[in-house]
C-alpha cells in the first residue's frame, strides 16, 4: 500500500498559550476534518505531556463542534474515531496525525500521513528527516506552507 503524505510547512512559531504550538492546533483541525470526512486517526505524539496537550486543545479549539477522541488506554472498547497515543493503535485506522519528532515504527498501517514542519530550526531538521524517511518508504510526498 502507498502512503499518502501531507507536510504542512509552518512559516512562524506562534504559541496559543503555553501549552499549544501552532503545530497542535493545525493538527486539531485536521484531525476534525478528517473525522467530519468519516476517518478514523491517530495521532502520534513523543511524550505524555504532548498526548495531554493536544487532548485538551481538542476540546477547546472549536467551541461549537466536538470531535470524539481518547488517550491509549481510555474510552470505548475499539477507540474513539481520534485516537492519541505513543504506541500503536487499537484497531484498524487509516489516517495518521504524526506530532512526534520521529515516525512510528509501524508507519507502513497508514494510507494518509499528515506531518508538521515548524519554522524552530531544531523541529525543522527533524522534519526533514521525516520527509526523508517518507521518501524512502515510497510515499507520495506533498507539501503546503501555511500561514500562521
Amino acid at each position: 500500500m502507498t502512503i499518502n503524505a501531507q507536510f504542512y510547512v509552518l512559516k512562524h512559531d506562534n504559541e496559543l498559550g503555553a501549552t499549544c504550538p501552532a503545530h497542535f492546533d493545525l493538527a486539531a483541525r485536521t484531525a476534525a476534518k478528517q473525522y467530519r470526512a468519516g476517518q478514523r486517526i491517530f495521532i502520534y505524539v513523543d511524550s505524555i505531556d504532548d498526548a495531554h496537550a493536544i487532548d485538551e486543545h481538542l476540546w477547546c479549539f472549536e467551541p461549537d463542534s466536538f470531535v470524539p477522541h481518547n488517550l491509549q488506554g481510555e474510552g470505548p472498547k475499539g477507540g474513539a474515531p481520534v485516537e492519541i497515543g505513543q504506541t500503536p493503535p487499537v484497531g484498524k485506522r487509516a489516517v495518521l496525525i504524526n506530532l512526534a519528532t520521529h515516525l512510528p515504527n509501524f508507519i507502513r498501517r497508514f494510507s494518509t500521513v499528515y506531518d508538521f514542519v515548524p519554522a524552530e530550526q531544531t523541529a525543522k531538521q527533524a522534519a526533514r528527516e521525516r520527509f526523508k524517511s517518507l521518501r524512502q518508504f515510497g510515499a507520495n510526498i506533498s507539501t503546503k506552507e501555511i500561514e500562521n
